[in-house]
């Protein structure tokens, strides 16, 4: 038996089973795949959130993104999609260049990082800024896009329409509500002697003339038994006053004037710029840029019966055209208050121009809208994406360590090399 095994066939024998192994492990790879994500914090893994999320789809999934070709998101976006791909197979993921394509990007607002439409049993989602957070909760929300809530538009004093296409006007946001099963109603209170119990929120977007007394008593019987609401403001706006000071909140004098437009391109002074968002539910995750062309900044004015937080502000170096002192500046509060069985909502934006069709669909004016709707009809099913960020991506030194740095890769190290070289030079010399 050992004259047979010689080593020359050992050899051979091993040569063979190692071939066959390998040829084996080949062909089961390709049949079956195997991730390990070796990333700090999983960043490349989608959260539990995302994946029972995914469970509950029972359709397929289109995702449509509208972005140049040789933009380099495009490669960042197929990565995350494929992601979502591997936990549901019938998502499926098209690229529509917009510069090419003119026909299926007529009535889009794309941005400069694109469009996502996501499309799920006949109802779409748009994002202006696709992350797993934003992908997620897109999701979420055409899972329940079967659910209808009402929303009244008060009319009868030149408001903004719901369903006109004026610059003025809230149609393309009316649009949106829609497709995302909001239906939207008019509201005139000169036909009515009270305000229907069964709609989810009321919207006051800047009258153009003074409301009747007794409009004003519905108006705050409503705000009394607990109904939700939005109120669009603007710096000129007067009308409104009564109900501002039964919610606690007023307008600073002055609109706000904001130079960081010019970065960006604008002209105007009184575009206030919103990148940073306060801590709060309706901006969570929000990353897109908002704007707000007209702003009047917002206080705080009395005790109040509400839970107050400030939605957003403007930036450090703002001022308004009444005080020339510079800091940060209320745009928007949210109100909350505990009613029996329910928790009233409210929201102030002192910029109604933010929504009007002229301007929803600049940046995340859009999503922010929607966002706003979402919490004041109490749909608050949003997942909360915990952000994964990899420690030790950026390196922190000292003045004093920098300096030393410098010194010995601009100075010393290249002395020392100059010094090697003379020596080796000399003892080469004297052989």
């Amino acid at each position: 038996m050992k004259d047979f095994l010689t080593p020359r066939i050992q050899n051979r024998l091993f040569l063979a089973i190692f071939l066959a192994l390998f040829i084996i492990a080949a062909f089961v790879s390709s049949q079956h795949t195997a991730e390990i994500d070796l990333t700090a914090n999983s960043s490349n893994t989608l959260s539990n959130a995302t994946r029972k999320v995914l469970t509950q789809l029972s359709a397929p999934v289109q995702v449509t993104v509208y972005l140049k070709t040789a933009h380099p998101l495009r490669r960042q976006i197929k990565h995350l999609v494929e992601r979502y791909r591997q936990k549901k197979a019938d998502l499926s993921l098209e690229f529509i260049d917009p510069e090419i394509e003119l026909v299926k990007t007529k009535g889009l607002t794309i941005g400069s990082q694109g469009l996502t439409v996501i499309s799920y049993r006949g109802h779409e989602e748009q994002i202006q800024f696709l992350d797993e957070f934003s992908f997620t909760n897109a999701l979420v929300q055409l899972v329940k896009s079967n659910e209808v809530r009402w929303v009244s538009f008060l009319t009868g004093h030149g408001e903004r329409s719901p369903t006109g296409m004026a610059n003025f006007d809230l149609g393309l946001l009316g649009t949106q509500l829609l497709q995302r099963d909001i239906k939207v109603q008019p509201l005139n209170l000169a036909e009515l002697t009270t305000i229907p119990s069964n709609i989810s929120v009321l919207v006051l977007a800047t009258p153009r003339v003074a409301l009747l007394s007794g409009e004003i008593l519905l108006l705050q019987t409503y705000l009394n038994q607990g109904g939700n609401l939005l109120l669009l403001t603007d710096p000129d706006e007067h009308y409104l006053s009564a109900i501002e000071q039964q919610l606690g909140v007023g307008k600073l004098a002055g609109t706000v004037i904001d130079e960081s437009g010019k970065l960006y391109g604008l002209d105007k002074q009184n575009f206030a710029l919103v990148s940073q968002y306060l801590s709060h539910p309706i901006t969570q995750g929000l990353q897109t840029m908002t704007v707000y062309p007209t702003a009047a900044p917002l206080m705080i004015t009395q005790k109040t019966t509400f839970q107050t937080a400030a939605l957003f502000q403007s930036g450090a170096e703002t001022w308004t055209n009444a005080n020339p002192k510079k800091g940060a500046l209320p745009l928007a509060y949210a109100l909350t208050r505990e009613m029996v069985g329910k928790q009233q909502r409210v929201v102030i934006v002192g910029d109604g121009d933010f929504l009007s069709n002229t301007f929803v669909g600049n940046v995340g004016n859009m999503e922010m809208g929607l966002r706003i709707f979402n919490w004041l009809t109490h749909d608050d099913d949003f997942v909360d994406i915990p952000i994964k960020v990899a420690p030790g991506r950026s390196l922190q030194l000292s003045p004093l360590l920098l300096g030393s740095l410098s010194s010995f890769f601009l100075l010393v190290l290249p002395l020392l090399l100059i010094s090697t070289g003379f020596v080796i030079n000399y003892q080469r010399k004297r052989r």
